[in-house]
């Protein structure tokens, strides 16, 4: 059961590490080098072993016991509060990445809902397999390619989205529902793979 009690912990800890990816992404010019620098943030979870909710959620198609969903929702709530404690205390560090934060969640709040699922449901998928390659071939490349793709792509990461809007300081209902519908897609591209290779006997993890 300690693992239990540390998923909200961890939790936050990995949603300080997405928030200093999101941090690194808003403050370079050049978006290549930010989508790779975002890097850190996987490969800090990976390694240190902290709770993300997208990291996770994947592989409850086959770990759907209670404990490893109790540790993917827990998680969840700690990325959470870690992102609106980092959002919070980098707003007052440095207040320059707030305008950036604020322009790129306004432009995030003009998608239709279709597109914001669609776009977290790809980045799901690359999330499960930047953590599967790391669990299954015990190599960092998965991340260090998957994390630039889907930021370079456009696609929608949960986690780094509840920062950028922490960081803006929008909380609102278009803000929730927006974020819900991140979740919700990254939750689907997340079992795309596993519900896909359970059909064919592939590989389980």
């Amino acid at each position: 059961m300690s693992h239990i009690r540390a998923a909200v912990p961890d939790g936050i800890l990995a949603g300080v590490m997405v928030s200093v990816g999101g941090a690194v992404l808003l403050s370079v010019d050049n978006r290549y080098a930010g989508a790779a620098l975002f890097s850190i943030a996987l490969l800090s979870i990976c390694y240190f072993g902290f709770n993300l909710y997208t990291g996770k959620v994947g592989f409850l198609w086959n770990t759907h016991d209670r404990d490893a969903l109790s540790m993917a929702f827990l998680g969840l709530l700690g990325n959470l509060l870690g992102t609106l404690l980092a959002g919070f205390l980098i707003a007052c560090a440095l207040p320059q990445l707030r305008d950036a934060a604020l322009a790129a969640c306004e432009k995030r709040l003009t998608q239709l809902p279709m597109q914001t699922m669609i776009r977290g449901f790809f980045c799901g998928i690359l999330m499960y397999a930047a953590v599967w390659i790391y669990r299954e071939k015990k190599t960092a490349l998965g991340i260090l390619f998957c994390i630039p793709v889907f930021i370079l792509s456009g696609f929608e990461h949960s986690i780094a989205d509840m920062f950028y809007f922490a960081l803006a300081g929008l909380f609102n209902p278009r803000a929730f529902v927006f974020i819900l519908l991140v979740v919700l897609g990254n939750s689907l591209g997340g079992l795309f793979i596993p519900a896909i290779q359970s059909l064919k006997g592939g590989p389980r993890s």
